[in-house]
């Protein structure tokens, strides 16, 4: 008898031994979406394009004011390529170019009033700036960024990440995804402009931003608030004399039609970022909102490369044209121009305003 129970309790002790051993290759093997699977301190990839592709399919829907032939316009297509590849299609990105959802402000009042068929948007850096975003109104500076390395030494930095993060931070419904550029910008007219003293007395469009509008009067020309989708308008009937825009956005919305006049005085780089609600963020799945972030880091890499190159081709291709192009070798005497507006405007973030400055290379 005694023989029989040992014999028992040992076939028992086997057979758990062996259920504990199944358990753990099985769990080994589990392949669920929360389990990280990291041995060893490794990192694995944000998101795995296998499981994204199974989340439930969305659609956002995304805002851009300018043409797709644009720098902005071929970033916004790259970027919804990105994120459609990387989620395996779970995500698609329906990008409304052209302004047909409106301008930049039209679109941001929509969205932080609570507008939900917008998702995504691309706007100016600094149009944050008059819903209480004071790190961007930095962006906004005249003669800020020296040049496109100065900027890109920025948008790649940690401190870029603290301004994407600032309408977190006070409360606005939506968050940042990446930084990118335009170009600078520079004034054109319906006359030529040789120098500063050829902006005397104009009509010089603007969007009612206090910044614009200091360094408008700062260079002795009269601020005049046009829409950008009345812009076309205003320069052909005379409602205002000149506006300023990136070399690219000037040629692609035809701009050298009525105003065939370009100074190109850089007085600020047009810095973009893009955008999402929190409304489209919360129909995302934590692997999508993966895939968005990564597909933001690539496009901005990809804006970079663009860029400069891009414009070049468009600066050469206006003054092929018979665009009046004026070059501006010295630019300290407009920077001087406008010393007031920019001291009124960085006096409570000197600090943080001096770290922008030195970020130059």
């Amino acid at each position: 008898m005694k023989k029989l129970l040992c014999a028992l309790l040992t076939l028992v002790m086997v057979l758990s031994l062996a259920a504990c051993g199944g358990d753990k290759a099985d769990a080994g093997n589990s392949g669920g979406s929360n389990d990280a699977g990291n041995t060893g301190g490794e990192t694995k990839e944000p998101a795995d394009t296998g499981s994204v592709a199974d989340d439930p399919k969305v659609t956002l829907v995304y805002a851009e004011v300018n043409p797709l032939d644009t720098i902005v316009g071929q970033t916004a297509s790259e970027f919804k390529r990105l994120v459609e590849e990387k989620s395996g299609g779970s995500i698609t990105i329906d990008v409304r170019d052209s302004g047909v959802l409106g301008s930049e402000n039209d679109v941001l009042d929509a969205i932080v009033g609570g507008d939900d068929s917008i998702d995504m948007s691309r706007i100016s850096a600094f149009a944050l700036t008059s819903y209480g975003a004071k790190k961007s109104m930095l962006l906004s500076i005249p003669y800020t960024f020296e040049n496109r390395d100065h900027w890109w030494a920025f948008a790649n930095s940690e401190l870029a990440q603290e301004f994407l993060n600032e309408p977190q931070e006070i409360g606005l419904p939506l968050r940042g995804i990446f930084y990118g550029e335009e170009g600078f910008r520079h004034f054109f007219a319906n006359k030529p402009i040789n120098s500063i003293a050829d902006l005397n007395g104009l009509k010089i469009r603007v969007s009612n931003d206090p910044i614009m509008n200091g360094m408008v009067e700062g260079l002795g020309a009269s601020p005049t608030v046009v829409s950008f989708g009345e812009l076309y308008s205003a320069l052909n009937t005379g409602v205002c004399d000149a506006a300023e825009q990136p070399i690219a956005n000037y040629k692609s919305n035809a701009f050298p039609e009525v105003a065939n006049n370009l100074i190109l005085d850089g007085h600020t780089l047009g810095a973009i970022q893009c955008v999402i609600t929190d409304t489209a963020w919360a129909k995302l799945t934590p692997a999508q909102q993966a895939v968005i972030m990564e597909a933001g880091k690539e496009v901005q890499a990809f804006n970079q490369q663009l860029s400069q190159s891009a414009e070049d081709e468009v600066l050469q291709q206006l003054k092929d044209e018979g665009c009046n192009v004026v070059d501006v070798p010295d630019k300290k005497p407009w920077q001087e121009a406008c010393a007031k507006v920019i001291s009124e405007n960085t006096a409570d973030q000197a600090e943080l305003y001096q770290q922008l400055l030195d970020m130059k290379p």
